[in-house]
């Protein structure tokens, strides 16, 4: 099978890097900032279930880690699973964080684009709750 198309979407945060990673893999704070996995999130036996736009949903983050990476993968309840690259990355004193959007199988050009927007609006959200009022 061939790579699907992607798209990497990216905020500069004018944070420090570790400050960010923090909170961004902490699966928690997700409904105060990630609006496309839901307004709500608990941990039930070791997982990390939310109430979505998509119906309930499991999410799993990579393990905890140096490198800034938050890779996660989303599992909706009909058992589809889809894999969310994402990292934090240090630039100088604050940081990038960065999304890879991957075009699933039966996305036409407009869903594409209007994922990518959602992905931008809730990086924006993340990015001033992270930098606070300025």
């Amino acid at each position: 099978m061939k790579p699907s198309e992607s798209k990497n979407i990216g905020i500069s945060i004018n944070c420090p890097q570790n400050k960010v990673y923090d909170y961004v893999s902490n699966p928690s704070n997700l409904p105060r900032w990630a609006s496309g996995l839901g307004s709500s999130i608990d941990n039930v036996n070791g997982e990390w279930v939310a109430n979505s736009p998509m119906g309930k949903i499991k999410i799993k983050f990579a393990e905890k880690n140096r490198y800034g990476v938050v890779d996660h993968n989303v599992t909706l309840e009909s058992g589809i699973s889809f894999y969310n690259p994402m990292r934090v990355l240090r630039n100088n004193d604050g940081c990038e964080v960065v999304f890879t959007l991957y075009r699933q199988p039966d996305m036409d050009d407009d869903k594409f684009k209007e994922d990518a927007e959602w992905i931008k609006k809730d990086l924006e959200k993340l990015k001033e709750i992270l930098e606070g009022p300025t």
